[in-house]
């Protein structure tokens, strides 16, 4: 029997240890950071569309969670802005 509940227990804290990663905030945070450096990055072409890329994807990864959604909304807004801004300079420097 004693051997059930540590059977048991054992399950108990891997599910516990599950839902404490989902319910992490940190991919949205590190989301909206990237976000946020490819903004100020942008100007340089290159980095802007690498970052906006990035920050685009860890959004969407992000997204899935209810805890994360609105930071990753931002951190995909942000990055999208960032490849506009990274596409315009880039025009600027090839006119």
């Amino acid at each position: 029997m004693s051997q059930d509940n540590t059977v048991a227990d054992r399950l108990l804290s891997d599910a516990r240890k599950k839902t404490a990663r989902q319910e992490s905030s940190s991919l949205g945070k590190v989301s909206l950071i990237v976000g946020i450096i490819a903004l100020v990055a942008s100007p340089i072409s290159i980095a802007g569309w690498i970052g906006g890329v990035l920050a685009i994807g860890l959004g969407i990864a992000a997204v899935r969670s209810p805890q994360t959604a609105k930071l990753a909304k931002i951190a995909m807004a942000l990055g999208f802005v960032a490849i506009l801004v990274g596409t315009f300079f880039f025009t600027l420097n090839i006119a």
